[in-house]
């Protein structure tokens, strides 16, 4: 059954890291816009559950049940995922995808208003002309139509409003932004970045993170219970709940509607537009049309290549804005694994609260020179810390002295994660599954993906550089994590299938993010990235948006959409 259409001045399809950008600045160049959220609505502080909740206080103390562990074998796997956070995760249940066996691609999901912006790790960096240049200097991927000038002032823009915690460093290959001040490191990491840096001469700086150290904006700030992934009340990080969707909600021109799954993009062959979009109300699988003179693709990467992939016409049999071919290919993410060590001393070293971030160590090879084995590179994120009274579910013995023994803190140990750049490859790919379809009749997707021999010799060179830089400050028992055990996806930074660049017989975007093939149609989440550099990538997207959107409201004055 077929509702009455609708219409509208924009469209935005998803409503997280970049939906909610676009929502807030379509609306504020005074837009009427529709906001299409697949998911349920989730609104600020109301619709957190769980965030002032003790762990005494959960039915399993925060352990997953047979039950749960059936209905989210992949969100599971996630670190964020939980007994408190698991109502922020998509059911792989009700929401299949299919990966062949020796390709699997591990694919988390947020379906509710704020998307992943509510479970993200909040880590916030730029991308560097050595980013940007990477593909055109090593011949892999497409040449970015953009350099780092062109994205700059967007970096400033969005991070004033969201409010970026960090430190100036003056690397050229991680830009400084507009900071608030930093939080501060632990008396071991302090000793850490100083023997690196000195034995090394490899760099380190805390986290640059979307958690408030002070109040900005209105909100915050970060009260460092580092229990970001309930929701945060205090609205002490950025998610586009807390701050973007209020925002537009303020100007009184956006219709926020949940529940709504897109079918497919409707295309008009007379016109060579994009017209609107078809529309099934999750619950009632009713279908309703609405149409707009602009529409941004915000649905995440790879929903919003599913989306396209579906939107089929006698123009585009393959996809919408697909004349390329490439749509869906080029699948990213950022790959890495473990490591940790034990650290002597500092028994009189102690530290306050529970910091919701880390420490930040940026890429250091193939900076200046290409001298290396491999190209590109990686990084690491992690932090020090002190064995808590946790630690006694592993220790014999009972009583007064056992209970005063962990009371107190236990011995240091320094954790670091390592984040590669997974170079851009046409076989890692997200396409239609021809046989299995969701309950709304709509074929799910099928991703295949692995890293190559580019990536297994960093995953080396990643050892090698945790255990000198470990045994370089000294620290003993150092523990390597297993690099056969990653997956393509475990990151969650899935990037690249609808990519940008200067050809169209070879991109799917121009530097605006707008569709070659399709002018009215834009698309700003990850799908965009021609690279996946080793940053966490949430910042581009956020400030690709807002860039895109001005240039749509732009071109919409000038009717040349």
């Amino acid at each position: 059954m077929k509702k009455q259409t609708q219409f509208f001045d924009a469209i935005v399809i998803g409503s997280g890291m970049s939906g909610g950008w676009a929502a807030k600045e379509l609306t504020e160049n005074g837009l009427k816009t529709l906001v299409l959220e697949r998911g349920r609505q989730v609104e600020h502080i109301k619709d957190y559950p769980t965030t002032n909740m003790a762990p005494w206080e959960f039915q399993f103390r925060k352990r997953l049940t047979k039950e749960t562990k059936e209905e989210y074998p992949i969100q599971r796997k996630k670190y964020a995922f939980n007994e408190a956070t698991k109502h922020f995760f998509a059911s792989d249940k009700k929401h299949p995808y299919t990966s062949p066996k020796d390709k699997e691609f591990l694919l988390y999901r947020s379906f509710n208003a704020g998307g992943k912006s509510l479970i993200w790790a909040r880590q916030t960096y730029r991308m560097s002309d050595i980013d940007f240049e990477a593909n055109l200097k090593d011949g892999h991927g497409t040449d970015w139509p953009v350099r780092y000038k062109d994205i700059a002032p967007w970096y400033d823009y969005v991070e004033k409003y969201i409010g970026v915690s960090g430190q100036k460093e003056g690397l050229k290959q991680l830009p400084d932004g507009q900071f608030l001040p930093p939080m501060e490191m632990n008396c071991v990491e302090k000793h850490f970045k100083g023997q690196i840096k000195e034995n090394l001469d490899i760099d380190m700086t805390i986290g640059r993170t979307t958690n408030l150290t002070v109040k900005h904006n209105n909100r915050g700030p970060c009260q460092n219970r580092n229990l970001c992934e309930t929701g945060c009340p205090f609205s002490g990080y950025f998610s586009s709940v807390s701050v973007t969707l209020p925002a537009a909600q303020a100007t009184g021109n956006m219709t926020f509607k949940a529940n709504a799954i897109v079918h497919s993009i409707i295309y008009d062959e007379q016109q060579r537009k994009a017209t609107g979009v078809r529309v099934i109300d999750a619950e009632t699988k009713t279908t309703t049309e609405y149409f707009a003179p602009v529409i941004f693709l915000c649905a995440s990467a790879l929903s919003s290549t599913r989306i396209m992939l579906n939107s089929k016409s006698e123009s585009f049999p393959d996809g919408i804005a697909n004349s390329s071919g490439v749509l869906g290919h080029y699948v990213m993410d950022h790959f890495g694994y473990g490591f940790s060590a034990s650290v002597e001393g500092f028994e009189n070293g102690y530290y306050n609260a529970h910091r919701p971030n880390g420490i930040y160590i940026p890429r250091f090879q193939n900076i200046d020179r290409k001298d290396l084995d491999f190209v590109r590179g990686f990084g690491f994120q992690g932090a020090a810390g002190r064995e808590g009274w946790s630690r006694g579910t592993n220790l014999s013995g009972f009583g007064a002295d056992f209970k005063s023994e962990m009371s107190r803190p236990g011995p240091w140990e320094f954790g670091l994660s390592s984040f590669g750049e997974c170079l851009p490859y046409y076989d890692n790919q997200a396409k239609l599954d021809p046989e299995v379809k969701d309950e709304w009749d709509m074929p799910v997707l099928h991703i295949s993906g692995e890293i190559k021999e580019n990536e297994k010799i960093i995953l080396k060179k990643m050892a090698e550089s945790a255990t000198e830089m470990f045994e370089s400050a000294g620290y003993k028992d150092i523990q390597i994590g297993n690099p056969d055990s990653y997956k393509l996806g475990h990151k969650s930074h899935e990037m690249g299938t609808a990519r940008m660049g200067k050809d169209p017989k070879t991109s799917v975007l121009n530097k605006w993010n707008q569709c070659h093939d399709v002018p009215n149609l834009f698309v700003t989440d990850g799908s965009f990235m021609a690279s996946a550099a080793c940053q966490n990538p949430s910042l581009s997207y956020m400030a690709f948006t807002a860039r895109a959107v001005d240039y749509a409201v732009e071109s919409l004055k000038n009717k040349t959409i």
